[in-house]
């Protein structure tokens, strides 16, 4: 009898285990547990929850082969900065989830209330993270979540983002940014490393308001008034589905801010453009007569003060080079030519009767072609007339008052050798004069070089101007318009 009893306890025993398993793991109706409370108070509320409180190390649901909704969304509360050299968004928003407690359920009427608040401590809370998150969240924790009847729970923090971003400056100051911040759970994924089929996830990820109320809510609450200027927030849904890793959900929320570009159009761009205008001026003045190299030199010393001055307002990155950038190089590159240009025309004002015959591609390329060009055709010089070679007035009557035949041999002899000498004085200084009407004539080719070449620069100046103003124009049309 004895060794029958053994026999039924040891085939019991695992009847009873199995069954207990079964039990455990058998999916069970898809219904919240109603809560009864004692009293329409939140003390008898909170004496009917507190057997839900012992659940709180696993995932409020009945069934566990369903998924839990968690519906997220934000407010974006300010813009704190861009940092352009280390890549960086700092933002300040309200983050909010909602999410089911399939534990939890009770009457309004009967308990009194249709939510209560509870520390964060006595509920499963989901591992939501931002995947851009470069540093600690600095902003102060909230202990409690809000628990309503019919078992949503409601989790809502102040989180200050430090998130990478991949910012592009090359139109700065009139760029817009567009940063990515990424919700999605680190832990609760459903495929595991050794299964090759996908199965239902623990969580998913929904946008819990559309983000137009988002982006208005944002704008309405924003308080930062700095640098940048919020457009738009735009979200969407990403289900990454890699069948050799995981299978998870991730919600994107791509978030526009515009740069303010006021400050630096006034204080970069502005004064920028009056130095470059009065380098253009002073093409104006004469370079024969005014030393107009120091007046261009003092304007480069300015400039280059004004850069070192103003190099904190440009960005620091090394991705690209910001067009200002480009603008500022190019602007004290023109300053400098027009100084090495000024050099050029003083020294062919002084010293160009010393240089030989403009050569015959110059006349071509700069007298003819540019003088056209910048409407400066070569100068003609009208021919001189060279008088015939005659004898002297005084040897004129002397030869009209003696005739041939009344004068002395030796007299004859000795007025010829006068006149053959004046004769080789007469030449000497004709060939003088005409040296001298020679380097006149290349002297001034030479200086209509340097002017024609001084008419062009001042003429790309103009063009310069003229293309900046509207650049900037445009771009900042442009910033305004998107």
């Amino acid at each position: 009898m004895a060794f029958e009893d053994t026999v039924v306890k040891g085939l019991v025993q695992p009847v009873v285990s199995t069954l207990v398993l079964f039990i455990i793991f058998m999916p069970a109706p898809c219904s919240p547990i109603e809560i009864r409370c004692s009293q329409p108070d939140q003390q008898s509320l909170l004496s009917a929850l507190t057997p839900v409180f012992e659940l709180k190390d696993i995932r409020p649901v009945l069934n566990p082969m369903t998924y839990t909704n968690i519906s997220v969304y934000f407010t974006l509360y300010g813009i704190l900065g861009v940092d352009e050299k280390a890549q960086l968004l700092i933002t300040y928003i309200w983050q909010n989830y909602h999410w089911m407690n399939e534990f939890i359920s009770w009457d309004p009427a009967q308990c009194g209330t249709n939510k209560i608040s509870l520390p964060k401590e006595k509920f499963w809370l989901p591992d939501i993270v931002i995947n851009e998150f470069m540093e600690e969240n600095k902003a102060p924790s909230v202990p409690y979540v809000y628990l309503y009847s019919d078992g949503t729970v409601h989790d809502a923090q102040p989180v200050r983002i430090v998130s990478s971003c991949n910012l592009n400056i090359y139109t700065f100051p009139f760029d817009i940014q567009q940063c990515t911040l990424t919700f999605n759970s680190y832990i609760y994924y459903a495929l595991s490393s050794f299964d090759p089929l996908p199965t239902a996830m623990d969580i998913r990820i929904f946008l819990g308001r559309p983000t137009a109320q988002i982006t208005e809510r944002s704008k309405k609450v924003m308080t930062t008034m700095g640098e940048w200027e919020l457009l738009d927030i735009t979200a969407k849904k990403l289900d990454i589905n890699d069948t050799t890793f995981f299978f998870t959900d991730k919600l994107v929320f791509n978030i526009r801010v515009r740069r303010r570009a006021t400050m630096y159009v006034v204080n970069l761009l502005i004064p920028s453009c009056f130095l470059i205008t009065v380098d253009l001026f002073s093409f104006l003045l004469p370079p024969q007569s005014v030393d107009r190299s120091s007046f261009k030199m003092t304007l480069i010393l300015g400039y280059s003060v004004f850069l070192l001055i103003m190099n904190d307002l440009l960005p620091v990155t090394g991705n690209t080079i910001p067009l200002i950038n480009v603008f500022f190089s190019l602007c004290l590159a023109l300053m400098v030519t027009s100084l090495l240009e000024t050099i050029l025309i003083t020294n062919l004002l002084c010293r160009s009767a010393n240089f030989s015959p403009v050569p015959q591609w110059i006349k071509v390329l700069v007298l003819k072609m540019l003088g056209f060009l910048v409407c400066m055709p070569k100068t003609t010089r009208s021919p001189t007339h060279q008088e015939p070679q005659t004898s002297s007035p005084m040897t004129k009557s002397k030869s009209d008052e003696d005739p041939l035949e009344n004068r002395d041999p030796a007299e004859e002899d000795k007025a010829l050798q006068e006149l053959k000498s004046l004769s080789t004085v007469l030449q000497a200084i004709r060939t003088e004069v005409e040296q001298q009407q020679k380097g006149t004539q290349s002297s001034e080719e030479w200086i209509q070089v340097g002017f024609i070449i001084d008419r062009l620069l001042f003429g790309l100046y103009i063009l310069f101007i003229s293309v900046s103003f509207i650049t900037i124009i445009v771009f900042w049309v442009n910033s305004y318009n998107q």
